[in-house]
């Protein structure tokens, strides 16, 4: 009667030995990725999801490891909507970019408050360096069987106290835009990987 009982035992014991392995292979998997975004208003984190958005994913780690958002401003904020960044520095020059890359939407992520997207051109496959945060839930930003949608590729896991306090700062026009632009820039100082 003991030994039936004795693989079960095993198995509980071995799936036990096993988590904190898992847990530590979690926390340096790729797919889990974290950055932390500092600006001048305080810092947040966003966790990358490169499961659903590998594409995306890769892309934007290639423009933080070159560097390329430290001082990049807050271009785009429009309160309980989206808060834009990625593509052009305190005096307004656009910042070169790489090519486009294919969009990833219909990936099961939505647009979700506190979600990190691409932002892109009118064109399906048009986005590259600028991303946004959104304030809200912005399900129409989802895809949908007649149109492309935004692809989100991540979620703010600390820090959102900035990301509205971003989100509430008064704007109105700036260089080539008619609004939406932060009175008081808001700048990002640079962009680290966590590991």
């Amino acid at each position: 009667m003991r030994f039936p009982a004795l693989p079960t035992i095993l198995l509980i014991a071995c799936a036990i030995a096993a988590l904190p392995a898992r847990a530590g292979a979690q926390a340096s998997d790729p797919d889990t990725t974290r950055v932390q975004v500092n600006t001048n208003l305080g810092s947040f984190v966003i966790q990358l999801d490169a499961e659903r958005a590998p594409l995306t994913v890769a892309n934007f780690l290639q423009y933080v490891r070159e560097g390329y958002y430290r001082g990049t401003i807050f271009h785009r904020v429009i309160g309980n909507f989206i808060a834009q960044t990625g593509g052009y520095d305190t005096n307004f020059t656009a910042k070169s970019r790489r090519p486009t890359i294919p969009n990833e939407s219909g990936n099961g992520l939505s647009n979700r408050r506190g979600t990190v997207g691409l932002a892109r051109t009118g064109a399906p496959h048009g986005g590259d360096a600028e991303f946004f945060i959104n304030l809200a839930d912005n399900a129409p930003l989802d895809p949908q069987p007649s149109r492309w949608g935004y692809v989100v590729f991540g979620v703010i896991v600390e820090g959102m106290r900035v990301v509205d306090e971003i989100g509430a700062v008064a704007t109105g026009p700036g260089g080539p835009f008619p609004s939406d632009v932060p009175l008081k820039p808001v700048v990002i100082e640079n962009i680290e990987e966590l590991r």
